[in-house]
């Protein structure tokens, strides 16, 4: 049975560790040197964001996302756990707080860009670079209902 909570304190080397598997599972693109430059970054601020998790029975985290101001800023999954429905759920549960969620995929994620369009995200933009200026193009996802 999986649950969604918020994260806490302790839940922070999980949550590197979740971020590290994934990336290295779905991020191919990305340079040896952006890698360890992003994960730098990424274990600066992740631990002390304000994530929400999917928990196993034992509340052992799977999955996590980050949003900000209507943003889903990250999503990732352990990929032990990739098609069972951990990301779906987050984005649901996001998508039920914030019903015009958006988000931005890395266009060589091409894996990513259909989970999210397969959710009803539609692509409403492109941007030749990543946040950091970096040389991974980025697409622009809105969802919008199609009920």
């Amino acid at each position: 049975m999986i649950k969604i909570r918020p994260s806490r304190a302790d839940d922070g080397q999980r949550v590197i560790d979740i971020w590290r598997r994934a990336v290295d599972a779905t991020h191919d693109f990305l340079s040896s040197e952006d890698r360890l430059a992003i994960d730098d970054m990424v274990c600066g601020f992740l631990p002390q964001a304000p994530l929400w998790l999917a928990v196993d029975g034992n509340d052992r985290p799977l999955a996590f996302m980050l949003i900000d101001n209507g943003h889903m800023e990250a999503l990732f999954v352990d990929p032990a756990f990739h098609g069972k429905g951990l990301g779906a759920a987050l984005v649901r549960h996001g998508l039920a707080m914030h019903p015009k969620l958006t988000t931005d995929v890395n266009e060589q994620n091409g894996q990513a860009i259909g989970f999210y369009e397969s959710m009803g995200f539609l692509r409403v933009g492109r941007s030749p670079v990543d946040g950091q200026g970096r040389p991974y193009p980025l697409i622009h996802l809105e969802y919008r209902d199609r009920s």
